[in-house]
């Protein structure tokens, strides 16, 4: 294993950099990706990651359509407050559930976000399946949800990955190859240097043709699994062989 970097050597800012806050959906292919890098970082490091919660449901929602928690089951929305029941009692619960849930969906292309496949789930994890409709019985795991994602767009954010280091908020990384090893570290070591420039707005590599039929690929489970579409601040995108395709706004 490499040396443990000082992560409390951040010379010209007082952002705790030993914790990060990780707001995710499940839903979300991207921030799946990310997770898995920031748990290479964290076994590497004396990192603490706690985990939040956002809802790509409500951030793309439709004016005059339903908020995802005035539906009796709601994809992501759910399946996060099963997290939330879980994060009361234990952070590394939370850890573990959403390492499951979202490899079931990215990568096996399976359901979680339906109730039979999320009781499965909890089983596999030893864990109790009817967290499921405690979860959806217990209207405060609602407003636990909500209070994360509410953070994030107060902050101006709009999707997930999210990382907050205090509140330092910071979008990203985005990648589909999450690195391990040393050059996780290396990544780690960029994206926190970003905690020094209050006014270090955006750093951003345009996605050629090749990029996004790379990104279809990978995200080919996540795709065939999905009961929804996909929104991009209110276009539709769809998914081909060639890459990325926007439909229109969503109404």
């Amino acid at each position: 294993m490499a040396d443990s970097p000082d992560l409390t050597s951040a010379d010209l800012t007082d952002a705790d950099l030993t914790s990060v806050d990780f707001h995710f959906d499940v839903l979300c292919p991207y921030a799946y990706q990310t997770a898995k890098w920031i748990r290479s970082v964290r076994d590497q490091t004396d990192l603490t990651i706690n985990w939040k919660f956002f809802s790509l449901e409500e951030v793309n929602r439709v004016e005059g359509k339903k908020h995802p928690w005035e539906r009796e089951w709601s994809y992501g929305w759910s399946i996060l407050r099963i997290a939330a029941l879980l994060r009361r009692s234990s952070m590394d619960d939370v850890d573990r559930w959403y390492e499951r849930t979202g490899r079931a969906l990215h990568e096996e292309g399976l359901r979680p976000h339906e109730p039979d496949v999320a009781r499965h789930l909890l089983e596999e994890l030893g864990m109790d399946p009817g967290l499921v409709d405690q979860a959806i019985g217990d209207p405060t795991t609602h407003d636990e949800v909500k209070a994360d994602h509410d953070r994030v767009i107060a902050s101006g954010g709009y999707g997930v990955p999210t990382l907050f280091f205090g509140d330092h908020c910071l979008f990203g990384p985005v990648l589909i190859d999450p690195p391990t090893g040393e050059a996780a570290l290396r990544l780690w070591n960029a994206t926190t240097a970003w905690v020094e420039f209050p006014h270090l707005y955006e750093l951003q590599k345009p996605k050629m043709a090749a990029d996004e039929q790379a990104i279809v690929e990978t995200f080919k489970p996540y795709l065939e699994a999905r009961d929804w579409i996909s929104i991009n601040r209110g276009t539709e995108i769809a998914f081909t062989e060639d890459g990325f395709e926007a439909k229109g706004k969503v109404t």
